[in-house]
């Protein structure tokens, strides 16, 4: 084969190739490895990856929820005690516990509740019991008040608060977590000790109407 016409050959063969390489779309990333950013796609809000949580800590549906377990005739003080209580709803039950990350016994989510309350209360519910507040008839019941139990003891040792219409939040026991209960089931009603008014009563203002 003449050289002239091998050459000719070759050419031929190559200019579709050529012309091929030259129009497709080039897409690889350079050499540092960045790839330009008309050919990177925007991660989709519905795959954000969520931040860490506490497993403990109620979602913001949840506590909205959870709001309207507090009755709308509460006091303000009674209703911030019982916001507290029922925005930890769940949280697992732990002895000597008193905060939302570690857990709550009884005592440790009524001490956290009424966190915010002027007065300090004791650690244990028979302290609770015996020298605070003011002793309450259970038909005379109010949100906020607390009522004690003597479960399998002669004493008082479990305390709960109580929500109205029955209703009372604690934290039972071991293996359990911060739960909604009613005084109407036999098993309280028997082991139903007393209920005690620790928030101080609301102050009704007069208006003084200057002539």
């Amino acid at each position: 084969m003449r050289p002239f016409f091998k050459t000719w050959l070759t050419i031929c063969l190559l200019l579709p190739l050529a012309a091929h390489a030259t129009n497709r779309e080039q897409r690889l990333p350079n050499v540092n490895g960045y790839t330009p950013k008309s050919h990177v796609s925007a991660p989709s809000s519905k795959y954000k990856k969520a931040g860490p949580r506490s497993p403990y800590l109620n979602t913001s549906k949840n506590s909205k929820n959870n709001s309207s377990l507090v009755p709308p005739m509460a006091s303000k003080e009674s209703s911030n005690v019982l916001s507290r209580a029922v925005n930890v709803l769940g949280t697992p039950y732990r002895w000597g516990g008193s905060s939302p990350s570690k857990g709550f016994d009884c005592s440790g989510l009524v001490k956290y509740a009424f966190n915010d309350a002027t007065f300090d209360l004791p650690r244990t519910s028979n302290a609770m019991a015996s020298g605070h507040g003011e002793k309450v008839d259970r038909k005379d019941l109010k949100p906020g008040d607390l009522i004690f139990f003597n479960i399998k003891s002669r004493r008082v040792n479990h305390v709960a608060i109580y929500l109205g219409n029955d209703r009372f939040i604690h934290a039972p026991r071991r293996g359990k977590s911060v739960s909604i209960d009613t005084l109407n089931k036999p098993y309280w009603e028997k082991h139903y000790v007393v209920a005690k008014r620790v928030l101080p009563k609301e102050q009704n203002t007069l208006q003084v109407v200057q002539r």
